[in-house]
């Protein structure tokens, strides 16, 4: 059998080719995340097992294949990859969405409580104060408890209900919007939801936790922010483009709403004139929260999983759906 990755994020591969080698798996790995199309189909033609980040799945990539029968997206989103063409060819796609829930709901909630305590400002009053020689603490006026506020969660999966469970303590309101959210689960939590205008009509903070689809696309943008009150701040650690960035700089130049804390964007690395950059009450972190080093050797563990499940014949335990 042959396994091979079109592009990795890990400093190297050692491990992964010491584990195949074990099981006796041909293995092969590139970096071809911009690499033209026929690059790609050339390393991955005659691939039983294709692991992809970030190179995006086509269906041109899809018919230069000539053996595939799995794809394994590596990490938990799969919107670079055309799912509704693999399932045309019978290929199935695995991808892994349970290897850094608490990392990204950790972060989140760096960035949730980083907005309530207005740390960046914070940090440039202390700055400025010191050259002057003095303290001025107008520009981080006023600044608010959470205890009393209200935190929408949008999207109440694996990672929004880490949220919610670990901020359940810090005295929060909770308005969670999942219609997809069972029965069973919304139970086990114990909690109600309510629809997104509920959520962008009476949050303090908006935290965003869906997958990227049609439904999702541009779900934050000038209509929504409208509804949203001058006091609220929208905390993005799903997907960019849920979040229309030029309307959400808009929002926050405006006073619109309060601020933002975002990590990930529509092109990745943004651009230098992407609109939050330079903006008061914005902040930015380079698409890192799904990053722990407990959770990067939990993934590259998972995988070598999916790969042994697919030796034995058995499905993936989790497979995207178009």
């Amino acid at each position: 059998m042959k396994v091979v990755i079109t592009d990795y994020i890990e400093p190297n591969l050692d491990w992964e080719a010491v584990e195949l080698a074990r099981r006796g798996v041909e293995f092969h790995y590139h970096q071809l995340k911009f690499a033209p199309l026929a690059d790609i189909v050339a390393a991955t033609r005659d691939a039983d097992v294709v692991i992809v980040n970030m190179v995006p799945v086509t269906p041109d990539l899809i018919a230069g294949w000539e053996r595939c029968k799995l794809v394994i997206r590596h990490g938990v989103g799969y919107d670079n990859v055309d799912v509704a063409a693999l399932e045309r060819v019978g290929i199935p796609v695995c991808y892994i969405p349970d290897y850094c829930v608490e990392e990204v709901a950790e972060h989140a909630i760096a960035l949730i409580l980083a907005c309530a305590r207005r740390l960046l400002t914070s940090q440039h009053v202390l700055e400025e104060s010191s050259a002057r020689g003095r303290w001025d603490f107008n520009p981080v006026i006023p600044i608010y408890r959470v205890l009393g506020k209200t935190l929408g969660i949008i999207g109440c999966g694996r990672i929004g209900s880490r949220v919610y469970q670990r901020l359940a303590s810090f005295g929060f309101n909770f308005l969670i919007c999942d219609p997809y959210l069972t029965a069973e689960r919304k139970r086990e939590l114990g909690i109600e939801v309510v629809n997104h205008e509920t959520v962008f009509r009476n949050a303090d903070f908006i935290t965003l936790h869906t997958p990227l689809t049609s439904e999702t696309r541009h779900m934050i943008n000038a209509g929504t922010l409208a509804e949203m009150k001058p006091t609220t701040y929208v905390i993005n650690t799903s997907r960019g483009p849920v979040v229309d960035a030029a309307a959400l700089a808009e929002a926050v130049r405006n006073h619109v709403i309060a601020g933002a804390a975002i990590d990930v964007y529509d092109r990745e690395p943004p651009p230098p004139d992407h609109p939050l950059f330079g903006l008061p009450n914005v902040i930015l972190t380079p698409h890192l929260a799904w990053y722990a080093e407990e959770g990067g050797w939990r993934i590259r563990e998972l995988i070598i999983l999916e790969i042994d499940r697919f030796l034995a014949g058995l499905p993936p335990r989790f497979v995207a759906k178009s």
